[in-house]
């Protein structure tokens, strides 16, 4: 701020006429700045228009001394600082706090020029008063919006905070009433459902900017290397073929849609559904179940497999692998030979032989429940 002092006379008049002046300025912000038009309420202009009255009893005091004014200012700014932070927190924006002190300088210029002009001061100290106006006015405009900056970027961390250690509680599935706790504190609104979708931690940042802004993140160290989980809300019906298209290419695995609560079911699956990527298309579990359910225990499948197809250890390996096609054929088609032919692309005489063969190895057994389950299940 510039170091002229202003005549002390001139300083008691301007004084006088402050109440005035922060009414017109408060009335002119109202008109002028959208964002405090009709949200500013009676009790809110009251406490804006003492404030103004405020700031600029506090300007008069340190224009009307000699030298720099750094330290008599410092309850102002201080101030203007506090205003900064409060619009943050208001959800204001600093271009309206800026617009609004443009707004007020005006104002307020126009109001306490016109009453120096009125009591016959000089030009020359009406020009070094303009310009100890409008250097307050930066600097107030300064001060707010370093608080306006920093509530934002402090509240904008520390709900980034809470927004990871709520993922974290739902892919580890913590009890109900934790979750609606940790949903509250990170101001989170609960969606319907929530799908988990497994990602390289590349592509985190561009999906989430195309979906729902209440979609959670967290890297999960028991992932592999390079990738991320997102937690979408209600991706169901159309709404989840959409997402699919929107992974495309993606290297994505996509887990069913749960309720919000129950994601950790969702980020299981997806988890799983990791061993069926073979292309850079999504892995859309819900289409992969079969697959799922046999991958499920892999060690028990393979025992399974070895316990089920034990008889055709019997015969030579080229004859066991025909025989397993025809029986998995067979045990597809309930039966019907002309099928399994026209699968196998072998004549319905040579289905009949292999089953006969197949009987021969496995006796009643293939009549059986329980063993033609078995091997439905290992020859899948």
């Amino acid at each position: 701020m510039a170091t002229y002092s202003l005549d002390r006379d001139l300083i008691e008049l301007l004084n006088a006429t402050l109440p005035e002046v922060a009414e017109h300025t408060v009335t002119a912000v109202r008109d002028e700045v959208p964002a405090y038009g009709e949200g500013l309420g009676d009790q809110l202009a009251a406490t804006i228009e003492q404030a103004v009255q405020m700031a600029l009893a506090g300007f008069l005091r340190v224009a009307g001394r000699a030298g720099a004014p750094g330290t008599p200012l410092s309850p102002t700014l201080e101030g203007a600082y506090a205003l900064g932070r409060g619009e943050a927190r208001a959800g204001r924006s600093a271009d309206a706090l800026l617009a609004a002190y443009r707004v007020g300088a005006r104002v307020a210029w126009r109001e306490l020029s016109a009453s120096a002009v009125a009591a016959g001061v000089p030009a020359g100290t009406i020009a070094r008063f303009a310009e100890l106006v409008f250097a307050y006015i930066d600097e107030l405009s300064a001060a707010s919006v370093a608080g306006h900056t920093d509530e934002l970027q402090t509240t904008g961390r520390v709900r980034e905070r809470f927004l990871d250690l709520l993922a974290g509680a739902l892919l580890r599935g913590d009890a109900p009433d934790a979750l609606t706790e940790a949903a509250e504190r990170a101001d989170w609104s609960p969606p319907k459902t929530l799908t988990a979708v497994l990602l390289p931690e590349a592509q985190v940042r561009p999906v989430l900017g195309l979906v729902s802004g209440r979609a959670l993140t967290a890297s999960e160290h028991s992932l592999p290397e390079g990738l991320a989980v997102a937690l979408v809300p209600d991706m169901g019906g159309r709404s989840r073929t959409r997402l699919l298209k929107l992974l495309a290419d993606r290297h994505a695995v996509v887990g069913p849609a749960r309720p919000w609560r129950e994601v950790r079911a969702s980020y299981a699956r997806a988890v799983r559904g990791l061993a069926l990527r073979r292309t850079p298309a999504p892995v859309d579990t819900e289409r992969h179940l079969a697959s799922l359910v046999l991958g499920a225990d892999p060690d028990a499948l393979a025992d399974l497999r070895a316990d089920a197809l034990a008889p055709l250890a019997k015969v030579r390996p080229a004859t066991a692998e025909k025989l397993e096609a025809t029986l998995r054929s067979w045990l597809l088609h309930q039966g019907r030979r002309e099928d399994v032919a026209a699968e196998l692309f072998i004549h319905p005489q040579t289905v009949r032989y292999r089953m006969g063969q197949l009987r021969e190895l496995y006796g009643e057994r293939l009549d059986d429940p329980e063993t033609v389950l078995a091997l439905t299940l290992a020859l899948a």
